[in-house]
Order: structure tokens, then C-alpha cells, then sequence
């Protein structure tokens, strides 16, 4: 078992019907700008490709998480000073939270959807968060005023999974950084008329911040405008050609 998952992650689009880097290229497209399965359908179709939007669903469903999985190990550490907060997505129909982290620069740290805006919520994203590899161990956590960041902060502290150090702010007008770089997800997921699954939100918002991240310019040694370069090393991460 494990040996067949190292040989499809060396060869993530073996048996596909289209060449890997059009894959690629699609789902990228997908991530990084606020585009629906129809105007993807229509941009292959000027490049005389057919492919049906359930094709390119199925792409981003299975290739995003794994994009957002390869990237990770190579973007920049940020800085100490978090920005924390909340915002809301539709799955088909119903409200949920997702959670986000942006550094006092606007670097992105780390992001969790989730179903509940609790204690357990927030410790969880806590925990995800400063496990991230490109992540630095906070000094202080700027927060709105919802009532379930303290004690989930004051418990992790308990549990040494946050420094003894860390500072806990709920100051609204601190959040404002935050709150403007939730456009990004909320504007594309609104185009798309938000979710139709728990799952399918998921794997799809992870390739979303993912690109977002590289549009930041967070990747290591590759320069915040340089789309080339950067789609470039994305290939190579997914063992394409140059």
C-alpha cells in the first residue's frame, strides 16, 4: 500500500487523459483567480481542448489539496505578530466558519473551515497554525471579541502547545488587515455560488489559499511578480518539464 502511494505522488497524472501540465494548469487557474468551471471551459475551448466542467470539477477536487500539500514546505517564515479571525461560506446552503491567520505583514499563516465557532474550533486552529513549517511560534495574537479565543488560548498555554509569552489582544481595529484579506476567498467562492459539499470546500479552499500565498509572493527565492517563475517551480514540485 505504501509503495503505490510513493509511485503516484512521482507520477501524479499516470493514467489521465490529458497531459499534466494542462491539468496543472487548469487547477492553477482555478486557485489563483476568481474563475468558474464554465469560463475555464470556454479558455481550454480557444485553445482548441474540450473538456466538460464534472472533468474539471474532479481536477481541482484531487489535485488542490495536493498543490496546497507541495507547496507548504517552501514558502517564507513569517513573522511573530499574528492576525486572527473568522469569516463565514454557504455549503449548500447552511453558514459555516472559516478560520484564518495572516501575519502583522499580511502573510498568510494558516486557515481551517470548520462547522462550530467554539473553544474546541479555535483550539484546533490554534494547533494546525503553529504546526505550520514556514510558521514562527507567536508573541502575540491579535483577536476580535469572540469569547471562545481566550480560554481556548489560556488551555494551550496550560498544554505548552503556545509559549508561556504569548499575548492574547482583543482589539478590534488591530483585525483590520485580516478582515480586508478575507476578499480574496470570499469574492471567488461567491462567483462560484459558494459549496456544495463539507469535503469538496475544503479540498478546494486549500489549493485556493495555497495560490494565494504564491500570488503573495511567499514562495522562497522566487520574487513576488514573477508569475513565470512561479508557475514554473508549481510544475516542478508535480515533476513536469520546464
Amino acid at each position: 500500500m505504501y509503495k503505490k502511494k510513493a509511485k503516484n505522488r512521482k507520477e501524479p497524472f499516470k493514467w489521465k487523459h490529458f497531459e499534466g501540465d494542462i491539468i496543472l494548469w487548469l487547477v492553477r487557474w482555478y486557485c489563483r483567480y476568481a474563475l468558474s468551471y464554465a469560463d475555464l471551459k470556454e479558455i481550454a475551448q480557444e485553445r482548441v481542448l474540450s473538456v466538460e466542467r464534472s472533468t474539471l470539477c474532479r481536477w481541482v477536487h484531487e489535485y488542490a489539496p495536493e498543490l496546497s500539500k507541495r507547496l507548504s514546505p517552501h514558502f517564507k517564515q513569517t513573522v511573530d505578530s499574528w492576525r486572527l479571525d473568522e469569516t463565514y461560506l454557504k455549503i449548500k446552503g447552511r453558514w459555516y466558519y472559516l478560520y484564518r491567520a495572516v501575519d502583522k505583514t499580511g502573510q498568510t499563516l494558516d486557515w481551517m473551515l470548520s462547522r462550530h465557532r467554539h473553544k474546541q474550533a479555535a483550539k484546533r486552529f490554534f494547533k494546525k497554525a503553529v504546526n505550520r513549517c514556514h510558521v514562527k511560534s507567536p508573541r502575540v495574537i491579535n483577536v476580535d471579541k469572540n469569547p471562545a479565543f481566550p480560554p481556548a488560548h489560556q488551555e494551550l498555554q496550560a498544554e505548552n502547545v503556545l509559549p508561556k509569552t504569548t499575548t492574547l489582544r482583543q482589539v478590534k481595529y488591530l483585525n483590520n488587515r485580516i478582515e480586508n484579506d478575507h476578499k480574496s476567498v470570499k469574492r471567488k467562492s461567491r462567483y462560484r455560488q459558494w459549496y456544495q459539499s463539507f469535503s469538496t470546500a475544503q479540498k478546494t479552499i486549500d489549493g485556493m489559499e495555497s495560490m494565494r500565498m504564491v500570488q503573495k509572493g511567499q514562495l522562497k527565492f522566487i520574487a513576488k511578480g514573477d508569475v513565470c517563475a512561479q508557475n514554473q517551480f508549481i510544475g516542478k514540485l508535480f515533476g513536469l518539464a520546464a
